[in-house]
């Protein structure tokens, strides 16, 4: 029988309780004190009393649960707020009084701490960080930049939040409410307590008989991938602040509940992520770290299918999470996925010198040799949608110390591709160039001008190739930076250390499978926003100009001979001159009513 004295309510505390999503009467925060010696002697607990047939529903629930998990108790009261029993007694008016006795942790949700303007330093401070509780991610430093110390708290708060949900989904369990308002912080043992799981699903329903066995495993990867999809937006909210607002956050969901690919979300959230900082957005810069590792581990937790979602397990050993002083051996997909992150990125900085240059030219020919899609069939799955062109290993032409007759400014530049029917291998090529032209001498200064844009239309077969590498000799001298030398210089690279183990090819492949592609006609219109005066030089000093500052295989798609590589994010396409255009998965009509 417990005895409880010393009735009060902190203050200080009630906005937590009150974010609680159970129907409650009121809460009080007691000291009990049980027998001298008990195990609830001298200790402070919450009284949760439930009025609600749900509420009450969700108490028993914790009960049951504690029951189940009781046999590794020690990870119990690690991971989860301590059920310590319960009080029910009859009412006056007939009905049974349910009171949950579970533990007080003295700490505010993981939602509480992120609205806080201070929340960093007060989090590290909450949970005392030192040299061995960061030991514990692989880190071996305190303090630094403030995206390193997020970072780092994001990897204990992460690895402590999937350890337990690990723990239950091992014991035949899934939390199924995984938010931030239902996540707490104990300062008392510095863990994540992911509440007192009062809706807690058991994954087997009827037992593992033979009869439902398959129904079962359905249930369990079913609901493994819900609570990792929820983890995956916690970790989301985390990282980029900007989700924390409803409306930023609905939009996000919006994107991923019509069907886009989770790999894209770094294109689609670009265009709103605020960058007003001097030292630019610290979550865009935390998922860039180590070749856009967090976007990665963001993409797995997200991903469409429940089947593709990675396991908490898995996501424990994902690199994002793991500090500098952890060697993790990446898989091959990671390394694709580094490869492409690193290149969107050198194109982003836009200063083609020589030494960018011939990195891209170096990753995108890394990337062809590792690409996962060479069949057709996967091409025809792959390549329908809109591309936004990133970057072309081809001349590049701006209106830098040049006179031209008309001055244009290219604005986006994307690739639509269509499948009409899925009977033949026939795809429908778009190229769609935005531009201004600029009226008169102050155009340096002034970009306004008359908006238009260039349409490209033609239709290709796609089949099954072969791209050939021919050996040429060397040539010696100042200007000797053709393909040859780009591709002995690859091949030096591919018999290093670093690559050996990545690269499934001993020494450089004379030829590599590709996707053929065959074009029919061409057809070009071009639209412009405001009449040109009537002058028809004008508009022909215009296109010419757009044919100068352009890649030649976007404004002569038939120039396009092969595709190179193509995943759900990246595409590389080859022209006949062996140039390669690097395009990115476009998400504009995602967007458009964030902008």
């Amino acid at each position: 029988m417990l005895r409880l004295c010393c009735w009060t309510v902190w203050r200080r505390n009630w906005s937590m309780l009150r974010g609680s999503r159970y129907p409650i009467l009121k809460f009080l925060i007691v000291l009990v004190l049980a027998s001298e010696g008990g195990p609830l002697n001298n200790t402070r607990v919450v009284l949760r009393r439930l009025t609600s047939a749900q509420a009450q529903r969700r108490g028993k629930r914790a009960i049951e649960v504690l029951k189940k998990l009781v046999r590794r108790r020690i990870m119990y009261h690690s991971y989860s707020m301590q059920v310590h029993g319960y009080i029910s007694s009859p009412t006056s008016s007939g009905r049974v009084s349910f009171t949950l006795v579970h533990g007080y942790h003295g700490s505010f949700s993981l939602r509480h701490w992120l609205r806080q303007s201070d929340w960093l330093p007060t989090l590290e401070a909450t949970l005392a960080l030192d040299e061995e509780c960061v030991r514990r991610v692989g880190d071996d430093t305190v303090g630094g930049p403030a995206v390193s110390r997020q970072l780092r708290l994001i990897r204990i708060l992460m690895r402590d939040l999937l350890i337990g949900v690990n723990y239950l989904h091992s014991h035949g369990l899934a939390h199924t409410e995984l938010r931030l308002e239902n996540v707490h912080i104990s300062p008392v043992d510095r863990h994540i307590k992911v509440g007192i799981l009062g809706n807690a699903a058991d994954f087997y329903e009827n037992g593992l008989n033979s009869s439902t066995l398959d129904n079962n495993l359905d249930r369990r990867q079913m609901m493994i991938a819900f609570d990792m999809r929820c983890v995956g937006f916690m970790i989301a909210k985390m990282v980029l602040r900007e989700l924390m607002d409803p409306f930023i956050f609905t939009k996000f969901k919006s994107f991923l509940t019509k069907g886009n690919d989770p790999s894209c979300l770094r294109e689609f959230l670009l265009q709103f992520l605020s960058r007003n900082s001097p030292s630019g957005n610290s979550g865009l810069q935390i998922l860039d770290r180590n070749w856009g590792a967090g976007w990665n581990l963001l993409s797995l937790l997200l991903a469409t299918k429940p089947s593709k979602r990675v396991s908490c397990l898995d996501a424990l050993r994902h690199p994002f999470l793991c500090g500098p002083r952890w060697r993790v051996v990446p898989s091959m997909d990671i390394i694709r996925w580094g490869l492409g992150s690193t290149a969107v990125r050198i194109t982003e900085e836009y200063i083609y010198g020589q030494p960018q240059r011939s990195r891209l030219a170096h990753f995108i020919e890394l990337m062809e040799m590792l690409n996962p899609n060479s069949k057709p069939k996967n091409w025809l799955e792959l390549l329908p949608g809109k591309w936004r062109l990133l970057y072309c290993t081809g001349r590049h032409i701006g209106l830098t110390l040049r006179q031209p007759n008309a001055r244009v400014l290219i604005g986006d530049v994307r690739l639509t591709v269509s499948r009409a029917s899925k009977l033949n291998t026939n795809l429908s090529f778009t190229s769609e160039i935005g531009f201004k032209i600029m009226i008169g001498k102050d155009w340096p200064h002034d970009k306004t001008g008359i908006s238009g844009k260039l349409e490209v239309n033609s239709l290709f077969r796609l089949t099954a190739g072969r791209r050939l590498y021919l050996k040429e000799e060397k040539t010696t001298g100042w200007f000797s930076m053709g393909p040859s030398n780009i591709q002995g210089s690859l091949a030096r690279k591919l018999s290093g250390r670093k690559w050996r183990k990545a690269i499934p090819f001993k020494e450089f492949p004379s030829s590599l499978p590709a996707a053929k592609l065959a074009s029919g006609d061409i057809e070009v219109t071009m639209n412009l926003g405001e009449p040109l005066n009537q002058n028809i030089d004008t508009a022909k000093n215009a296109v010419q100009e757009i044919r100068t500052q352009l890649p030649p295989e976007m404004f002569d798609l038939s120039k396009l001979v092969c595709g190179t590589y193509v995943d759900s994010r990246l595409l590389v396409l080859r022209g006949v001159n062996g140039s390669a255009l690097l395009f990115t998965r476009s998400c504009d009509d995602e967007s458009s009513g964030l902008v």
